[in-house]
């Protein structure tokens, strides 16, 4: 491929916006989205909600941990990837946005059985997890801990479980070099310890600003 071709690829909003319309919201997906804006969360991009849903499916996942509940649109594409019997984990220090995700839950026909909802700070959480007994881990919450949420996070994995870290460009700043923020530092820690972690097989993914990816090996 030709630099020129390689250029044009990382810069396309047009394709982006395709990508985001091809598996459109749904009405429980929109209204999710809504309560997100009067929550004041940034909700997942459709495109990166479908990987998401993907990756679960792909893993018939019983079993997932996710970090950052928000109003549960990020935790719907993850159950309606799951296997039938899977249950979800999410994690907020907010209750209010715990009770917004759980309204989308039932709206979408789950029961409460299908989720653990916790309320508290994800980084005294993951430790009480069991170790190497989930399927997938998806962090999207504060990046500046995003490290700490790396280390953690990959003991969580079973053989062969993956870990998805939402939005790791941060509308390019993580690849602007003269950005020198303690966010944007985090976010490059993180890429570059996933990428030289021996026990990950990872990958950058050119949806919802940046899905990094790695499966246990």
């Amino acid at each position: 491929m030709s630099s020129g071709t390689h250029a044009a690829s990382e810069a396309d909003p047009v394709g982006a916006e395709y990508v985001d319309g091809y598996l459109p919201d749904d009405d429980v997906l929109a209204a999710a989205r809504e309560r997100a804006a009067e929550l004041g969360c940034a909700p997942l991009a459709p495109g990166a909600g479908a990987t998401l849903r993907f990756l679960a499916a792909t893993l018939g996942a019983r079993a997932v941990v996710e970090v950052g509940t928000g109003s549960g649109v990020s935790g719907l594409y993850l159950l309606r990837g799951m296997a039938a019997d899977g249950v979800l984990t999410s994690i907020d220090v907010e209750p209010e946005h715990q009770r917004a995700a759980r309204r989308t839950f039932v709206e979408a026909g789950y029961p409460p059985g299908r989720m653990r909802l916790i309320v508290g700070r994800a980084l005294d959480v993951l430790p009480r997890l069991t170790p190497g007994g989930y399927d997938l881990v998806f962090v999207d919450a504060a990046r500046i801990e995003f490290p700490s949420y790396y280390d953690q996070g990959v003991a969580l994995l079973r053989r062969g479980g993956i870990i998805a870290f939402h939005n790791v460009l941060a509308g390019g700043r993580v690849a602007d070099p003269a950005r020198r923020d303690p966010e944007t530092l985090a976010l490059r820690e993180v890429a570059r310890a996933i990428r030289e972690d021996e026990r990950l097989v990872p990958a950058l993914l050119p949806v919802g600003g940046g899905l990094l990816v790695a499966a246990a090996g």
